[in-house]
């Protein structure tokens, strides 16, 4: 049984609560730009269930099938325990080959690009992890654990690790010794020397201490967030694909035939030396580093918010409250991105026109598809709050034009 979705309100209390202890304590960790660009991705990793094939799950059942291993029983305490040991155990190995080599980085970056650390940081995820991520789970098919038993610790692991995602919780004695703690987790999303590439575990740390992989968080070394060569974007298209991007073109630079191959399954940071020459991409020197923080209107905030709000319930709609067929289901998710990237040029500081033209482009493509291709929508409810989002948020649109050209002006004069 899959836990992540009906762990969602949880989640929503838990940040909301983090929220308001940060600015009563005065030591808030949250910045709208980022926190929204955090939540866009984890409802993007969220949806894409509704438009990706189950590949994983396709390969298990070949493998079930073909060994046919004796099931474990799942009524046996042990067997649970068993499969929570085994699967963290996979996971250690998934996470680490995730840092450690360029396609699986590829995947994983997302989660690292944030360059703060609050609990919406743990819900910054990727949407194309599931491409290669069930290779490193075929220990647990193997090995006769059934397949629900599976999902279901692995989504308790992945819950358990929403609250390590905290600034708030100092060391925690012998606690740190065996599980992943907020202390040994805040090392893990450092840029810092000393804190790069280490602990990897989901929710025991002993992995990290077996394998050589461990690092104490050290108080004369303050974790700086997010990663060496900054996005410097809250754009999620760009956060899910930019490494992509950067094979490809190494690849595609490359001279040597060999090199354009050993591109796919380099280690991370390697790079063909003809193609680092000539286009070199220089790291983060952290001693200069500053955060990604354009400075926008707190009505491009409030638009933001409105549209995050919009597309969590979208998402809820398509987990909880329509029947969408793959088209559907793939064409909402498509406004979801659309709206998102269009947001995002809002919060990146980008000119008031283009982002006008983008944001209203949408809109009327949003609107054609209700008017002209009914059929389109599941349902007359869900057609019903289609018609209220296009109306807000041409309201909302209209108001952030006004805000916006009126403080260039107030500047210009």
């Amino acid at each position: 049984m899959d836990l992540v979705a009906h762990a969602v309100p949880f989640f929503i209390l838990a940040m909301f609560l983090e929220l308001l202890w940060g600015l009563r304590s005065g030591h808030n960790h949250y910045r709208t730009n980022d926190a929204v660009a955090s939540l866009f991705l984890g409802t993007l990793s969220q949806a894409r269930r509704f438009i990706t094939l189950g590949v994983g799950g396709t390969v298990y059942y070949f493998i079930g099938e073909t060994l046919k291993t004796p099931q474990l029983d799942a009524s046996n305490p042990w067997t649970w325990v068993w499969a929570m040991l085994l699967y963290d155990f996979c996971y250690y190995w998934l996470h680490r080959l995730g840092h450690e080599r360029t396609l699986l980085w590829a995947a994983h970056v997302a989660h690292h690009q944030s360059e703060d650390y609050n609990l919406s940081t743990a819900l910054r995820q990727t949407s194309s992890g599931f491409l290669l991520s069930w290779i490193f789970y075929i220990p647990m098919y193997v090995s006769g654990i059934p397949a629900f038993v599976v999902v279901t610790v692995g989504s308790v692991n992945l819950i358990y690790q929403f609250w390590v995602h905290t600034q708030h919780v100092g060391k925690l004695g012998w606690f740190e010794g065996v599980f992943v703690t907020p202390s040994n987790h805040r090392v893990h999303h450092a840029q810092n020397d000393i804190y790069v590439d280490r602990n990897y575990g989901g929710l025991l740390i002993i992995w990290d201490r077996l394998f050589g992989t461990f690092q104490e968080e050290r108080l004369e070394e303050p974790p700086v967030y997010g990663i060496r060569g900054p996005l410097r974007s809250f754009n999620p298209l760009r956060a899910l694909t930019h490494i992509y991007v950067d094979m490809f073109r190494d690849a595609w630079h490359a001279k040597r035939w060999r090199d354009k191959f050993y591109v796919w399954i380099s280690p991370t940071g390697w790079r063909p030396p003809d193609v680092a020459a000539r286009h070199p991409r220089p790291k983060t020197d952290l001693s200069t580093f500053e955060v990604f923080d354009p400075d926008v209107s707190s009505v491009v905030r409030a638009y933001a918010l409105f549209q995050l709000v919009a597309m969590v319930l979208l998402l809820g709609f398509l987990q909880f409250g329509v029947s969408a067929s793959y088209a559907q289901g793939a064409a909402l998710v498509l406004a979801m991105l659309v709206s998102m990237v269009s947001t995002s040029l809002w919060l990146d500081g980008r000119p008031v026109m283009p982002c006008f033209a983008v944001d209203g482009l949408r809109l009327a493509c949003l609107g054609a598809l209700l008017l002209f291709l009914p059929a389109a929508f599941a349902s007359s409810g869900f057609k019903v709050v289609a018609a209220v989002y296009l109306v807000l948020n041409l309201l909302m649109l209209g108001w952030l034009a006004q805000s916006e050209l009126r403080g260039a002006a107030r500047v210009t004069a």
